[in-house]
């Protein structure tokens, strides 16, 4: 083994998963940011974690509201979701650039994703300060998919490539 610089060792790290985390401010403004940080983090009960650098705006929605929703992102919303990606809901409304469709979720007030793989509905439990982001950990209190098979994997440098699911080589 090689040492190198850390950066050169983190070229190492994909492929991810890219999840679309749906957010809505106090004031009620609704925003999708991708992220790969992105895992399960119990069974029992059923929960996501995701890490989000403290700077964004889905991090204060979150702070405020207690709540966020975890969606699986299908192939047809590639495009969105790096646009989702490359802007800041602090500058601009970034959903009305895309053509994302949301649909009422269930039992929060965050909205869900249509067309999504999944999207998983999410109460706050618990939340972890890492520096400059913190991992916030959401029960899971309703799941739904839309029937699309077709998802997306980040391989590094926002390139997002398409994977089948359950597909089997």
């Amino acid at each position: 083994m090689k040492k190198v610089d850390i950066n050169e060792a983190m070229k190492f790290r994909h492929p991810e998963i890219v999840v679309n985390v749906v957010t809505k401010s106090k004031d009620g403004k609704v925003d999708v940011a991708p992220i790969g940080w992105a895992m399960l983090g119990s069974s029992n009960p059923e929960t996501w974690a995701i890490g989000v650098a403290k700077k964004h705006f889905t991090h204060q929605s979150i702070i405020d509201t207690k709540e966020f929703v975890v969606c699986l992102p299908s192939s047809k919303q590639k495009k969105d979701t790096l646009y989702c990606g490359f802007h800041s809901a602090w500058k601009e409304d970034k959903l009305s650039k895309t053509a994302f469709k949301l649909l009422s979720a269930d039992n929060i007030s965050i909205p869900i994703i249509d067309e999504s793989l999944a999207c998983f509905e999410c109460k706050l439990v618990d939340q972890m300060d890492t520096s400059d982001h913190t991992i916030f950990l959401g029960e899971i209190v309703a799941s739904h998919v839309s029937g699309e098979k077709i998802g997306l994997i980040n391989i590094g440098h926002s390139q997002l490539i398409e994977f089948e699911q359950g597909k089997k080589e």
